[in-house]
């Protein structure tokens, strides 16, 4: 499935429910069904910086795709979380480089946050990118 087939998924997960406390306890459930990380990732280097609340991301390398896990302290931002890692997981560098993560817009949660989420947001997005051009790099050809 491509980054926007899931991105699309997600819009229509959204698309019936009007009431803004309805979509919140939505992107809590996905939040409550995030797989957990791993222990030994919740760590200082695997904290997200730019995020009020505590996030902590790690991502992994496997056959030429991208994998992430991450967790958060507040359950909000767990839900915001696990949906970046629904779309992006599972992709190569080059395809979450290149993606435009138009659901955000879409399911209007950049217009619901305070400043202070939005800004962790974009933290998240950047550093969920920043993990995909490491693996570029150190990876330039995709079969190896």
């Amino acid at each position: 499935m491509t980054i926007n087939d899931k991105q699309q998924q997600i819009i229509d997960e959204f698309a019936d429910i009007d009431d803004w406390m309805d979509r919140y306890a939505c992107i809590i459930d996905m939040g409550n069904a995030l797989e957990p990380i791993d222990e030994k990732y919740k760590t200082p280097e695997h904290l997200i910086e730019g995020c009020q609340s505590r996030v902590w991301l790690n991502a992994e390398y496997r056959d030429g795709k991208v994998y992430y896990t991450a967790d958060s302290d507040a359950i909000i931002v767990k839900g915001m979380i696990s949906m970046l890692v629904d779309v992006l997981s599972g992709h190569t560098p080059q395809e979450i480089l290149d993606s435009d993560l138009h659901f955000i817009d879409a399911i209007g949660l950049s217009t619901h946050l305070s400043p202070t989420r939005s800004n962790g947001l974009l933290a998240m997005v950047k550093q969920m990118r920043l993990y995909a051009l490491a693996f570029k790099q150190l990876n330039p050809d995709p079969l190896k």
